[in-house]
């Protein structure tokens, strides 16, 4: 028998299920919130999304310090306190998972600790290190997560580490080796590099950031070029063996001069995958497809109509804001509102110096897909703004329907790409046209011009970039 009935049980408190939980509560709901940790937060504030960016925080600051230099301005190398760097960091996090912690009781939600398990479709169980507690519901919302992919081969020690062990800054390598060169891997490579690593990335794709526009990906890349120790590309690391004066790994790749090299330490950032083992699915009647993604509809239900599941758990894209939206869109049909998890445009940022950003349609796509399509681009170096802060190198583009001039994807590369994508991102929802976008007013100067400048591209007449007029 189950201790207690609740009307919606959430299984995992991040982005996501408190998300939920909260949504839940405020629509009425008797909740249960369930995770291993003391607060919500899960593993974006824990060991993701919030310690990463402290700590790219501190890597932009001291690039900063070193760029200025040639405006006349010139500060010692930094001291690097690792000690009070990391409770800073951690400083953070508690912070922001202890106020969690207060919205939870503030909003009446039962918070459980320990992790529990599906005995079946309306019965699941938690472990909590003690005896096993039953908990009955009339919906659960799963909302579990993912974790760093393990590279098979790689030996068990602890100089290599994933994104978890890399954010708690045990220390700083001499010479640190990256796998893999997607956002995980720039975004902590560019926090070691700043500290002083010397950093080497290796991707087995022909780019870094795989499957994002080029030109996008390119003023970054040439940042990366001066500050890592070395970029390969179509290279994997074959062998990793332990020595005594570190790791040595041979590098298979078409530009590796030294194939076996020694480092101190090896991040493996390829990738997460969803913690869906041991959840019970199949108990539950809860199907999953072959990569261990739980399979679920526009409203989030599984195959089991009282089972729920959003965030990593159900696919890509792997996004903090996705798996939030989709909380909220679970809890409001379970609560019986008309609601879809249906975006027009998911952002995605890569919180690399500079900044990615994207949303929508990405003219990557549209050659892929046989999507005709408009690109402008609009330089940052005819940008006011920009020069003022040195960062000329960057770039705003925009995608379009070639006939009506509708807004389909929006792509920005340079400091502060995170922030304005967001601008993008209702451009698309609002189905707009690039008329809507030019005509709006921007404040000067401004960064977000750029996205004005690269509407009024779109016919030919942006005001600081000359293009002669054909025919």
């Amino acid at each position: 028998m189950a201790a207690d009935r609740v009307s919606v049980a959430v299984v995992g408190a991040g982005p996501g299920g408190y998300a939920a939980a909260f949504r839940a509560a405020d629509l009425g709901a008797d909740v249960t919130l369930i995770d291993p940790e003391e607060n919500p937060g899960g593993v974006c504030l824990y060991r993701g999304c919030i310690p990463s960016k402290a700590l790219l925080h501190v890597a932009e600051v001291i690039g900063e310090t070193r760029r200025i230099r040639h405006a006349g301005v010139t500060f010692r190398d930094p001291e690097i306190d690792l000690d009070r760097l990391r409770e800073w960091k951690n400083e953070v996090v508690g912070k922001l998972t202890g106020g969690l912690g207060q919205l939870t009781r503030q909003r009446g939600v039962r918070f459980v600790r320990g992790r529990a398990k599906l005995l079946d479709a309306v019965t699941l169980e938690v472990d909590a290190g003690g005896t096993p507690e039953r908990h009955g519901f009339d919906h659960v919302i799963l909302a579990t997560g993912s974790r760093p992919v393990r590279l098979p081969g790689f030996p068990d020690d602890d100089r290599v580490f994933d994104s978890t062990t890399a954010l708690e800054l045990a220390d700083v390598p001499e010479r640190l080796l990256v796998v893999g060169g997607g956002y995980i891997g720039l975004e902590l490579g560019s926090v070691y590099a700043s500290l002083g690593s010397d950093v080497t990335v290796v991707e087995m794709t022909d780019g870094l950031l795989p499957g994002v526009d080029r030109d996008l990906v390119r003023p970054l890349e040439k940042k990366l070029a001066e500050e890592f120790e070395a970029v390969h590309l179509n290279t994997r690391a074959a062998e990793v063996k332990k020595t005594r004066d570190g790791l040595r790994v041979t590098l298979d790749g078409p530009d590796v001069s030294d194939p076996s090299r020694a480092f101190d330490r090896v991040l493996v950032a390829v990738g997460r995958r969803p913690c869906s083992e041991d959840l019970g699915l199949d108990e539950a009647g809860v199907r999953a497809d072959e990569r261990g993604f739980v399979v679920v509809d526009e409203r989030r239900r599984t195959s089991a109509p009282s089972v729920w599941a959003i965030g990593d758990l159900t696919g890509q894209p792997m996004l903090a804001h996705k798996a939030s939206h989709e909380g909220r869109v679970a809890a409001e049909a379970i609560a019986g509102h008309n609601a879809a998890f249906d975006p027009a445009a998911i952002p995605a940022v890569v919180f690399t110096d500079p900044e990615i950003a994207w949303c929508g349609l990405t003219e990557t796509e549209a050659k892929q897909r046989g999507i005709e399509v408009q690109v402008t681009r609009f330089p940052w170096g005819a940008s006011g703004r920009a020069l003022t802060l040195d960062r000329g190198d960057g770039v705003t583009k925009l995608v379009v329907e070639p006939r009506t001039e509708r807004i389909l994807g929006v792509g920005i590369c340079g400091p502060g790409a995170g922030e304005m994508i967001a601008e993008g991102v209702l451009a698309v929802e609002m189905a707009a046209v690039a008329e809507d976008l030019e005509r709006t007013i921007h404040a000067h100067p401004t960064l977000s011009e750029t996205i004005m400048e690269a509407a009024e591209a779109v016919r030919g007449q942006a005001t600081h970039v000359y293009r002669r007029k054909r025919g």
